[in-house]
C-alpha cells in the first residue's frame, strides 16, 4: 500500500469505531463498551477529520495525470462521401459544422480536433477565389473574385441587430468543389498578413 492507501485504511477503523461497529468483524459494539462511550466518538470523528486532511494533502502531492493529447482533425475519403450536399448556399463556417459532423463521435471522443472552417478560407485565398477588400470604418472583409464566383461563390449581406456584414457562401457546386479538393484544403496554411481581428470578427457574425 501506498502512503495515501494507508491513511484511509486507518481511518476506516476510525469512522467505524466513531460509528460504534467493531472494525474487525463489523459487528455492533455493545452499547455499554467503552467505545461507545459519547466523548470517546467524538474523539474517533475528530481524528477522522484530521486524517481526511492528510489524505487529500497527500493527493494533492501525487503528480495529475496528463489528459490525452487530441490528435489532429482527420477524415476518410469514405466519410467525405457522406458528406450531405444542401441545394442552398451556405456559409463557409456552416460547411465546417457539416464537415465535423461527419467524424462527430472522434470529436465528443475528444480523440481528435475539430476541423477549422478557417482553412476553407485559407484555400480559396490561395486559389485567388476570395480576397481581402476594404469594408466599412476602414475594416477589411472576404470578398469573391470573378474566379472565385465562377465555381458558385457568393456574397450575402449579413445583418444583425443593424450591423451589415458581407459573408462569402457557398453554392452546393463550390461544395462539391471544395470536398473534392479537400486534401489541399486541409493543407492550406494562414497567409503571411495578418487579419485575425477581422477573421473574429466574421466568425461571431457568421456563426
Amino acid at each position: 500500500m501506498n502512503e495515501v492507501e494507508k491513511i484511509e485504511y486507518a481511518k476506516m477503523f476510525i469512522d467505524k469505531l466513531a460509528c460504534g461497529i467493531n472494525p474487525l468483524d463489523d459487528t455492533p459494539i455493545p452499547e455499554d463498551d467503552i467505545a461507545n462511550n459519547v466523548r470517546l466518538s467524538r474523539c474517533f470523528f475528530y481524528v477522522s477529520s484530521i486524517l481526511q486532511k492528510e489524505i487529500d494533502r497527500e493527493r494533492r502531492k501525487q503528480p495529475k495525470e496528463k489528459k490525452p493529447t487530441r490528435l489532429p482533425f482527420s477524415v476518410t475519403q469514405e466519410q467525405l462521401e457522406k458528406f450531405e450536399y444542401s441545394s442552398y448556399p451556405i456559409s463557409v463556417s456552416a460547411m465546417g459544422k457539416k464537415i465535423n459532423w461527419l467524424v462527430r463521435e472522434d470529436i465528443e471522443e475528444k480523440k481528435i480536433e475539430k476541423f477549422s472552417y478557417r482553412k476553407i478560407n485559407y484555400w480559396l485565398r490561395e486559389m485567388g477565389m476570395i480576397e481581402w477588400r476594404e469594408w466599412r470604418n476602414g475594416k477589411k472583409r472576404r470578398f469573391p473574385t470573378a474566379e472565385g464566383e465562377t465555381i458558385g461563390l457568393s456574397l450575402q449581406i449579413w445583418e444583425n441587430y443593424g450591423r451589415k456584414t458581407p459573408v462569402v457562401y457557398l453554392s452546393e457546386e463550390a461544395q462539391h468543389f471544395i470536398i473534392d479538393h479537400f486534401e489541399a484544403v486541409m493543407a492550406a496554411q494562414k497567409g503571411s498578413i495578418d487579419f485575425s481581428q477581422e477573421e473574429d470578427n466574421e466568425e461571431k457574425d457568421d456563426a
